[in-house]
């Protein structure tokens, strides 16, 4: 599966997500700058990305857990999602995403 990632200096990168992990896996394995602190259990806000180009709303909406990481986190915008709690599938095949500021 595809994910399109632009990392904070704006270049862009393609990079193959594998099905049933996540978002954060393929970023941190892709070599892109992104903490990830908690390994992925949504319990800080150091994976936090913006959804673009209409992802956003192809996505199932955050639980409670990601939304509250969320107001702990920088330059949050309504696109915001902890990339650890977006889930690669066939569903999310060319999903484009921003690493938000640290």
């Amino acid at each position: 599966m595809k994910i399109i990632a632009i990392d904070r200096q704006g270049k862009e990168h393609e990079l193959e997500g594998r099905d049933g992990w996540t978002v954060m896996e393929s970023l941190r394995d892709g070599g892109l700058d992104i903490a990830a602190e908690c390994g992925g259990a949504c319990a800080c806000a150091t994976c936090h990305v913006y959804v673009n180009d209409g992802w956003f709303e192809k996505l199932p909406a955050p639980s409670e857990g990601e939304i509250d990481m969320l107001d702990m986190a920088l330059a949050v915008e309504p696109n915001s999602r902890l990339s650890c709690q977006i889930i690669v599938g066939p569903e999310t095949d060319g999903i484009k995403v921003t690493i938000a500021p640290e």
